[in-house]
């Protein structure tokens, strides 16, 4: 079963205005020879209860069954990569992202100034409150005429798997499997619905970037954002990491597949083969309760490897034996 159309993202493929281009390749020197997985979280691994069958959820996305899982010790950065990390690997490397090579990418209406907006002719037939905006991208995630000067700590929008996977070449890791994520971001909470519990704002107190308000029409911005929010804006969870929840979506390693078939591998799993559509978890500034009730930890979504808008970035990840 198809899911209704999603305010998580939106694809370069169902758009008719994609532009062809070809799957970048990359090859770099790694940064660090040594010690890449400084500043990083090593995690134990083990044996967990991954997925749901919460009520809130949504089945068609293929959150459950519940299935216990292991994952080896692995080491996960505590935030996802920034602004300023994603800078110092382009000046290192002159990386031109899917983005800049499309020439436009997808942003949340709201954000977009009324300078832009005359200028932009296309939206997303099924979301119209994702609209292609010409020069949009990492360094311009609201277009031309916005900047990351004041969000160099903020995650690094507009970034496609393709991009992700570029940077980890870079900076000798890798991303996520979708088990390593979800084992994370529960950071040792069983089946809880977020990375704190089961309560969205415990004692009153917002816990993570989500959208706040009418969803798509007005954010009341109640938790501090409308847009993205610093890395570390809220408290970590259990093992430390930031913002498993909400602020953006992060891309996994996995291709996506809406079915868990039974007796499928549960020794750290790392998804199908191939497939049409990356896997992506945590939610983003944009899930709201009403529409997009994604930014709980079993929560899923997926999009193409070339996509890219104003709430996709990633997090890195590396094997336990590194050092």
């Amino acid at each position: 079963m198809e899911p209704k159309p999603s305010c998580c993202s939106a694809s370069r493929s169902a758009s008719s205005t994609a532009v062809a281009a070809s799957t970048p390749a990359f090859a770099f020197e790694p940064r660090i020879a040594f010690r890449t997985t400084e500043g990083m979280i090593r995690l134990e691994g083990g044996t967990f209860l991954m997925g749901t069958g919460d009520e809130e959820g949504f089945p068609e996305d293929g959150e459950g069954p519940v299935r216990r899982v292991t994952v080896d010790p692995f080491y996960i950065s505590p935030y996802t990569v920034t602004n300023s990390e994603y800078k110092a690997f382009v000046d290192a490397t002159g990386y031109i992202t899917d983005a800049e090579r499309y020439g436009w990418s997808f942003v949340f209406h709201l954000l977009i100034s009324s300078e832009t907006a005359r200028k932009v002719s296309r939206v997303v037939q099924q979301t119209p409150w994702w609209w292609r905006v010409d020069g949009a991208w990492w360094r311009h995630p609201e277009g031309s005429d916005s900047h990351i000067e004041d969000r160099l700590q903020h995650p690094v929008v507009h970034i496609s798997w393709h991009d992700a996977m570029a940077y980890c070449a870079w900076s000798g890791k890798r991303l996520p499997t979708e088990a390593e994520w979800e084992y994370a971001a529960r950071g040792g909470l069983v089946q809880k619905k977020y990375p704190w519990g089961d309560v969205l704002k415990p004692d009153g107190v917002h816990r993570c970037n989500i959208f706040q308000g009418k969803f798509p029409e007005k954010n009341n911005a109640a938790d501090g954002y409308a847009g993205t929010a610093p890395v570390d804006a809220f408290p970590p969870n259990g093992y430390g990491l930031y913002q498993t929840s909400g602020n953006v979506w992060e891309w996994c390693s996995d291709w996506f597949s809406r079915d868990i078939p039974s007796g499928s591998m549960t020794v750290n799993p790392k998804g199908p083969s191939a497939g049409h559509s990356k896997a992506m978890r945590g939610g983003s500034y944009l899930c709201h309760k009403s529409y997009c009730n994604r930014y709980r930890v079993a929560a899923r979504t997926s999009n193409t490897p070339d996509s890219s808008s104003g709430n996709i970035g990633f997090r890195v990840a590396a094997d336990g034996s590194e050092a």
